[in-house]
């Protein structure tokens, strides 16, 4: 068989196969792909006489240019898949994002006191030694300071294991009466379980001013839980201890689930821990360049966390990292 007779045969060969069914895609990686009947003929080209290549290629070109243009109309003719469209049907909403669980409970704790006149302020996640431990009255030996307890980087760095620093970063830079909220992201070598992750979210809270007193806590911290669960809610501090304060407290709500009658939630005692607080430490007021002598001031903190799990009763806090959407559509 000669070049030419070639050639008519790929063209005959192509013309039933078109008419056989065979796709578009299917055709031209047949006849026009990498490894198609096309590409063969030019290789054979090479080994033709000098004066046959000429005309010869020409042909070739000329089938190739044919079956090309025949393909893409064949592509161009099939039928549109918007005729499949029924546009009598409802349209379908796109569905929206969410606001993490853990933020909408961050947002409502916010609100709160931003409605009670506390700014909120940030501090950076990579902190110091001197913000973390020893202007909060933590000294050396705490067990807080060991590497079991604290994301050490390379002295005198640390990634934060609470956001009380913001709280030593604010008095340093504000002359009282200061009034702060302080949201953010710390970080805790804790192995992961139902109750502990090593990254979870804190907000804190801090005044400092003339004549604060315990009253004026207890008064923030009752408004606070009135305004999360309702206002039946009542509060009991617990004596507690913490460095950077004294006197200090742990503070519990009159558990929302059972209305204080005795549930799972609150372990049947009525009672639900919420956060820790107090009246900051002297020290800690005099190290930051604050009076003591004549200011005073409050402070607290609580895991968001945690109040989000006793919120919507959620039992593993390992849910909230694993981005499962059956799990997040629920918020």
């Amino acid at each position: 068989m000669t070049f030419y007779e070639e050639i008519a045969a790929v063209r005959a060969a192509f013309e039933k196969d078109a008419a056989s069914g065979l796709t578009t895609e299917q055709l031209h990686s047949r006849y026009l792909g990498r490894e198609g009947r096309v590409r063969e003929l030019f290789t054979k080209l090479k080994t033709l006489p000098a004066e046959q290549k000429g005309d010869a290629g020409k042909k070739l070109n000329d089938l190739k240019s044919e079956l090309e243009g025949l393909t893409a109309r064949r592509e161009a003719a099939k039928p549109s898949t918007d005729a499949a469209v029924d546009l009598s049907l409802p349209g379908r909403a796109p569905e929206l994002g969410r606001r993490h669980p853990i933020y909408k409970t961050w947002d409502e704790i916010s609100r709160v006191f931003l409605k009670l006149g506390f700014d909120t302020v940030y501090g950076p996640e990579i902190e110091t030694e001197e913000h973390n431990f020893e202007a909060l009255n933590i000294p050396l030996d705490h067990p807080a300071r060991d590497g079991f307890d604290t994301f050490y980087i390379e002295p005198p760095y640390l990634v934060r294991s609470h956001t009380s620093p913001v709280q030593i970063r604010t008095m340093k830079q504000r002359k009282p009466p200061i009034r702060v909220i302080a949201p953010g992201k710390v970080f805790r070598p804790d192995k992961p379980d139902a109750g502990h992750s090593p990254m979870f979210h804190q907000i804190e809270g801090l005044i400092v001013g003339p004549g604060i007193t315990f009253a004026h806590l207890k008064g923030v911290l009752d408004l606070f839980a009135k305004s999360m669960w309702g206002e039946k809610t009542s509060i009991r501090f617990r004596p507690s201890y913490f460095p950077f304060t004294e006197p200090s407290a742990e503070v519990d709500v009159s558990c929302f689930i059972c209305g204080a009658k005795g549930c799972p939630v609150c372990k049947q005692s009525g009672w639900v821990e919420i956060l820790g607080s107090g009246m900051v430490h002297p020290k800690v007021l005099a190290g930051c360049g604050i009076d003591p002598e004549a200011n005073t001031g409050f402070a607290f903190g609580m895991g968001v966390e945690r109040i989000t799990m006793l919120k919507y009763g959620i039992p593993d806090i390992r849910r909230f990292y694993e981005n499962h959407f059956a799990f997040l559509r629920q918020f």
